[in-house]
């Protein structure tokens, strides 16, 4: 018995002692490449949960007219649902990554149920636009050990972020996200956002959106590029 309650011990320590990261400090100081700090010059501009026909064309249309390509974490569920919005995404030269099949939160161990859902996800994004993914965010940030293993599993390389726009609250306005974002962003910084209210407060994307020009216009202003995580450590091509 004591050995079966020291192994599950063990165990429960593997699966909830990495997702420690989601403390911004810490990432920040102990895994830059997880906080999504690259170069200096540059700013990674980062969309979670959609595509969403709702709303992520308002964002596709924004950055269009700003010039500004960004990676979106896209959930395979959804690509399923919208596979021509995920394919518009792309092929309006935006970078796509995996979000995970759903958003649900690891309450327990189920490395294989990882394995396969991120797998999937992967596996329908390039089977939909013909993109491979490289990138990996959870949902909630939440990395756990079996998350760690299945992105591992799936080729994929976890990324958090450097700086958000709390912009899935009720009370997100454009000034609220705008000044959030700004507080935490460096050169080098990567920025989470949000392209649809699925797993939010309903409306508030409308938030971000409206946020949106004057950030980048702040990013510019500051002398960094902005674009997806693609060129984040690189120069890009």
């Amino acid at each position: 018995m004591r050995a079966l309650l020291s192994g599950l011990a063990v165990a429960a320590a593997a699966h909830v002692v990495p997702a420690a990261t989601w403390l911004p400090g810490l990432r920040r100081t102990c895994f830059p490449a997880l906080a999504g700090l690259g170069r200096r010059d540059h700013v990674a501009l980062t969309f979670d949960d959609g595509p969403d026909p709702r709303s992520t064309p308002s964002f596709l249309a924004a950055l269009s007219r700003s010039e500004v390509r960004a990676t979106f974490f896209v959930l395979g569920e959804q690509v399923v649902r919208y596979p021509e919005l995920t394919r518009r995404i792309a092929a309006e030269g935006h970078e796509l990554a995996i979000h995970g099949w759903t958003h649900d939160r690891p309450w327990r161990p189920a490395v294989h149920a990882e394995i396969r859902g991120l797998s999937r996800a992967a596996e329908t994004v390039y089977e939909t636009t013909g993109q491979i993914p490289r990138w990996y965010r959870p949902p909630y940030g939440i990395l756990t050990g079996d998350r760690l293993i299945a992105a591992a599993r799936t080729g994929l390389d976890p990324v958090l972020w450097s700086a958000w726009g709390r912009d899935w609250t009720a009370a997100a306005t454009p000034a609220s996200v705008r000044a959030t974002v700004q507080r935490d962003l460096r050169g080098g910084g990567t920025v989470l956002l949000h392209d649809t209210d699925r797993n939010s407060a309903p409306g508030c994307w409308q938030a971000t959106l409206a946020a949106l020009p004057g950030l980048l216009a702040g990013c510019q202003a500051a002398g960094w590029t902005i674009g997806p995580l693609a060129d984040h450590w690189n120069s890009p091509s």
